[in-house]
């Protein structure tokens, strides 16, 4: 490659070139990159220039950089779990599909609000107290870890499930039973998205630098389709994959199992 022609700051077009040439295999997963004195003479740039272009292809998780050794392609595993996004009933049981992962730390239980993103979800103004519990789940087999999240409103620990207001740290699999108690046809909504990690939810969940989460955002609806409680769970893209089960009841309605 010779002297870059592309539109865009300087520094882009030198990670837009370093980037065509690991898409393209020319630099494998592992593999070392040129030195900043040698992509200087290759583009016929500026260090500062080099060092940008090498910042940003770091940020999008494409290299590595080991200080004092020079930078690298960075492997992209295969996910090293699939967590399955299924609820099962048996009678008065009901199961997840992380019900056998262990619990790292004690849960945490605190009492929050609603905000903007949260209260639409629960059909609730901002500003609403909620009773919250955070658990730091852990895979037995891969040591894969995830952040689990409950969001009880006060009205849904009150009215539908007394004991959830004594013990908000139920196990979500006990919600499930204590709201059908109540007379509950229980339903789920979820969505995922992702995004880059905070920097608790990085240490945490032991994530590298420049690698997002996978947030699934699960609410239990009871009678009248009416949101009764909130779940988020937070993971390493790189670590798992999400995966659903769906039947087709009818043409036109597709339902999580």
């Amino acid at each position: 490659m010779g002297e870059i022609q592309r539109p865009g700051a300087l520094y882009q077009q030198v990670a837009a070139e370093i980037r065509s040439g690991i898409t393209a295999g020319e630099y494998k997963p592992g593999a070392l990159l040129p030195s900043e004195a040698q992509l200087i003479e290759r583009y016929s740039v500026s260090r500062p220039t080099v060092r940008k272009a090498i910042d940003a292809l770091r940020a999008e998780g494409l290299i590595e950089v080991i200080h004092g050794k020079g930078s690298y392609v960075r492997a992209v595993p295969a996910p090293a779990v699939d967590i399955k996004r299924t609820i099962t009933r048996s009678g008065t049981t009901f199961r997840t599909g992380h019900h056998d992962w262990q619990q790292a730390e004690d849960p945490t239980v605190y009492r929050t609000t609603t905000t903007a993103i949260t209260g639409p979800l629960l059909g609730l103004a901002e500003g609403e107290a909620l009773f919250a519990v955070d658990r730091l789940l852990s895979d037995p087999h891969t040591d894969t870890r995830a952040l689990h999240r409950v969001l009880i409103p006060f009205a849904t620990a009150a009215d539908e499930a007394g004991q959830l207001g004594e013990a908000p740290d139920t196990a979500p699999e006990q919600i499930y039973a204590l709201l059908t108690a109540a007379g509950h046809k229980l339903t789920w909504d979820e969505t995922v998205s992702a995004r880059m990690p905070l920097p608790d939810e990085r240490d945490a969940l032991r994530v590298p630098d420049a690698t997002p989460i996978l947030l699934a955002s699960r609410v239990t609806l009871g009678t009248d389709q009416r949101p009764l409680i909130l779940e988020e769970l937070r993971t390493g893209a790189d670590r798992a994959q999400l995966a659903y089960h769906l039947t087709a009841d009818s043409p036109r309605t597709l339902h999580a199992v």
